[in-house]
């Protein structure tokens, strides 16, 4: 299940009013449940009206509790996306719920981090997955949540973080298990043909990129402002973390005043590394630094070792609109070129785009589907919406018009796009489609794994729930002890 799958089942966006959590006991049994403040305290043997019950701890997976508001939020959250439970969902949310919960405390133990910066690619991606959905338009998007952007950040933080976490878990669990080419075979050799999985339709994407120019006025009135926060802070008027929470355009690490947590150097942008690697005073603010991202002023926190914590305030340049229309121009100007045989689109992918990840590459995008798979074919869905978009009508060799789109650091840019080739759906054959064949082999042997390792931690977690739970059909045995 990719982010954006997990994210529309697991996001729980429920409000609630100030809650008191009381235990009592009912029939020698030990409940917990969540009380409005102005609800009577709890006796030990009192019944309480369930009129005044907003919520209940139903499951307790070691020392977490799975409260019913969790459970109705990602029902209602399926239900809006549209998905279907295959099986009785008051039995199979739960479930998934506890799961998560063994995965997350495993990668405690096991110190798995995921970084600010990750998640917060991984936000902006879904956010731009959303906007695409409105009509590109950040107000309707806005209007359909009842949410500012801000405020949808927020929300996801930690279900992001999350989500990440439980990945990374399960691929470390995993990482070991390889197939060889006999046993694919094996695997494939007596299995009906309908039985055999149908390859989707995969195409190769050669894309050039245009980043709008930003005025000199907007990078100026970016200066000036970090040059007051600067010296507000210079001046003890202010903290630094105080500005980062009001003004940084970093939502994420904006919520705890800027701080990222300790990370390495690879893991930062090159420029913003250099100037953090070498403030030795924490009372001191950088100069101005500017990233990938934009523009930022830096102060450190603590160094250890090859890890550094620091504070930051990003603040990104807009991009005007006529901006974007001059550098949609000149991508059209660039493919008429093209089309007339002055140069060829991989000269051009290599020459003139912007787009780090692909020019090297004479502009051919590449596809990560997981950390140890790299490919240049994409199925439709697994590309970016606007690329897909543009794909949709094109004949292999063709060019798109240009069009704007958000790339993989959040920036608005131009692009277009050349379709390299198309490979249309079909059943898979050992000799033209042994990598889908082996993921396929593979793919079932990691869930395996995740399986038994599930299965080998209930015997030593202790799992609690109210009785409506405990005739449920599971996917796991041992969850009622």
């Amino acid at each position: 299940m990719n982010k954006k799958s997990l994210y529309a089942w697991a996001c729980a966006t429920m409000a609630f009013i100030p809650l008191t959590i009381n235990a009592f006991q009912v029939s020698g049994e030990m409940k917990t449940t969540i009380l409005s403040q102005d609800s009577a305290i709890v006796e030990k043997d009192f019944v309480p009206n369930p009129e005044s019950v907003i919520d209940e701890v139903v499951w307790v997976v070691g020392d977490e509790p799975i409260l019913k508001s969790d459970i109705e939020a990602m029902r209602l959250r399926a239900e809006s996306e549209g998905m279907k439970w295959e099986g009785n969902p008051d039995c199979l949310i739960p479930e998934q719920l506890a799961v998560q919960k063994l995965f997350l405390h495993q990668a405690a133990i096991d110190s798995i981090e995921v970084t600010e910066s990750q998640i917060s690619q991984d936000i902006e991606e879904q956010i731009n997955y959303w906007i695409q959905l409105a009509d590109g338009s950040r107000e309707k998007l806005e209007e359909y949540r009842k949410q500012t952007i801000a405020q949808m950040r927020q929300e996801m933080h930690d279900e992001f973080k999350n989500s990440e976490l439980i990945q990374r878990m399960k691929q470390k669990l995993v990482e070991d298990i390889s197939v060889s080419p006999s046993e694919v075979r094996k695997y494939f050799q007596n299995l009906p043909e309908d039985s055999i999985p149908l390859v989707p339709t995969t195409v190769e994407v050669q894309i050039i990129t245009m980043q709008p120019k930003v005025a000199v006025e907007e990078v100026n009135r970016v200066k000036d402002a970090l040059r007051e926060y600067t010296d507000r802070v210079n001046k003890g008027e202010t903290t630094f973390a105080t500005m980062a929470r009001l003004y940084s355009e970093d939502v994420n690490s904006a919520r705890q005043g800027g701080e990222i947590g300790f990370t390495p150097k690879a893991v930062l942008d090159p420029a913003f590394a250099n100037v953090a690697f070498n403030l030795t005073d924490p009372n001191k603010v950088s100069k101005i630094v500017e990233s990938e991202f934009g523009y930022h002023i830096i102060q450190l926190i603590e160094k250890r070792g090859e890890r550094i914590n620091v504070r930051h305030i990003l603040l990104k340049p807009r991009i005007s609109r006529e901006a974007m229309e001059q550098a949609s121009l000149r991508l059209d100007s660039i493919a008429s070129d093209i089309r007339e045989g002055k140069f060829t689109f991989d000269e051009a992918a290599t020459y003139i785009s912007d787009d780090k990840d692909t020019k090297r590459n004479h502009g051919l995008m590449a596809n990560s589907p997981d950390q140890n798979t790299r490919t240049s074919k994409f199925r439709m869905q697994d590309l970016p919406t606007e690329v897909a978009r543009a794909v949709e009508g094109l004949q292999v060799g063709e060019m798109s018009a240009p069009f704007e789109m958000v790339n993989s650091r959040g920036k608005n840019v131009c692009a277009i796009i050349k379709l390299k080739s198309r490979v249309e759906s079909h059943r898979a054959s050992i000799t033209e489609d042994f990598q889908t064949m082996k993921d396929v082999v593979l793919a079932k042997r990691r869930e395996q794994k995740l399986n038994d390792w599930v299965a080998g931690k209930l015997k030593s977690t202790y799992v609690r729930m109210n009785d409506q739970y405990k005739d449920c059909k599971f996917q796991y045995q041992g969850w009622v002890k």
